[in-house]
């Protein structure tokens, strides 16, 4: 029986209520957002299936890739609208052509953040891009065994513990499934997600005036892949928001570690153990392994884990280039690196409880102590006083 008492033991998932016979596994939200197993213990009948496809249960041995690549899509419009290189939608596409389903991370209607199935390049849309906030798995891991059964070609994508989840949940390998792993960073706060789109609106019903949101835009004259922005834009045209990601109150307690989930700090899925066939990512300092690939447009990074991984990467058509493993890591430490507590983890989450905005709780994390305020003053008064002798 799942019972978690410790939260850095779950990772969210959703595989124990998936698979759970007597559907006595139920998903609640904690105060920051996170999902969380419950067992009606009344109704549970001990099988243990739960504990079985629990990726935290199951720490897998590291992979090493069987070769790396830099990719990029050679259509720039669809380069331009993704967040990297352009290489997952080669993938989809080529999946959907042959009849095939993408399940992957799209926005409800809410704007909240769950995986979906596609089946048509219009359904294909909404899966493209990142979404920097925890997805629900909802009933996906079901869905993809019953379509990968009736003989269906499944691409799955998400984050390595959901990839890691899917094939503990399937217990066989499936020759017409294909996983693609996203080097991860770490799975944010839904709560603090949901703040910030109410902060950004000025309303209680953000949905009600937000047409699109696209994290990394980078199609703008004043971004690039390098200096994304923020952008939301209204359901009657024009910018509700728009920042560069550096000035974003959210973006700033993401990067910052401030609201990732708490088993990210020992996330099961690193460094080759999520079981996928491929882990894409942006190939972060290109322009010291290829810079004559560096235009600023995006660039990804493909680990390439299994021989059904080449030969469907072989088949997109991208542009590819062959580079080590160790420079393909050297930007992208998230591969096979999970992320320590951040000093000032507590402080932001006690703003936030205190009813401080993102910006307010930010500022408060990151703010230096007023020990080494003292010290940073002192040192500048000495410094100046030397000068003046």
């Amino acid at each position: 029986m799942i019972h978690i008492t410790d939260h850095r033991d779950c990772c969210g998932c959703g595989a124990c209520a998936q698979r759970c016979g007597k559907q006595c596994i139920a998903l609640d939200e904690d105060g920051q957002g996170f999902l969380y197993p419950h067992v009606d213990v009344t109704r549970c009948v001990e099988c243990g299936m739960c504990e079985r496809v629990c990726p935290m249960l199951h720490d897998g041995e590291p992979r090493r890739p069987i070769k790396v690549l830099a990719a990029v899509n050679s259509n720039e419009p669809q380069r331009l609208k993704s967040s990297s290189g352009g290489v997952f939608i080669l993938l989809a596409q080529k999946v959907i052509a042959e009849g095939g389903v993408v399940i992957g991370a799209r926005f409800n209607s809410h704007w909240e953040v769950e995986h979906a199935v596609a089946s048509t390049m219009e359904e294909l849309k909404p899966l493209m891009r990142s979404k920097y906030v925890q997805s629900r798995t909802l009933n996906t891991f079901k869905q993809a065994e019953r379509l990968l059964r009736q003989g269906r070609k499944v691409l799955f994508t998400g984050t390595g513990c959901q990839v890691e989840a899917l094939h503990l949940f399937l217990r066989k390998d499936y020759d017409n499934l294909l996983t693609a792993d996203v080097i991860c960073h770490g799975t944010p706060s839904p709560a603090v997600w949901r703040q910030f789109l109410r902060e950004v609106t000025v309303d209680q019903r953000p949905w009600d005036k937000i047409d699109s949101i696209n994290f990394r835009d980078k199609s703008s004259h004043d971004y690039g892949w390098k200096n994304y922005g923020v952008t939301m834009i209204g359901k009657h045209g024009g910018n509700v928001y728009s920042r560069m990601f550096h000035h974003d109150s959210y973006m700033r307690a993401f990067l910052g570690d401030l609201i990732l989930r708490p088993s990210c700090q020992r996330c099961p899925a690193k460094d080759g153990r999520a079981m996928s066939d491929l882990t894409i990512a942006d190939f972060w300092g290109i322009q010291n392994v290829r810079p004559e690939l560096d235009d600023n447009k995006g660039v990804s990074a493909v680990f390439v884990h299994t021989p059904k991984g080449a030969e469907a990467i072989a088949a997109t058509g991208a542009r590819t280039f062959e580079v080590s493993y160790d420079q393909a890591v050297a930007d992208n430490p998230s591969y096979y690196l999970s992320k320590p507590v951040p000093k000032g983890y507590d402080k932001f989450w006690h703003a936030i409880g205190q009813g401080k905005s993102i910006e307010q709780a930010v500022t408060r994390a990151t703010k230096p102590s007023l020990t080494l305020r003292i010290k940073i003053k002192a040192h500048s008064f000495l410094k100046k006083l030397k000068s003046q002798l």
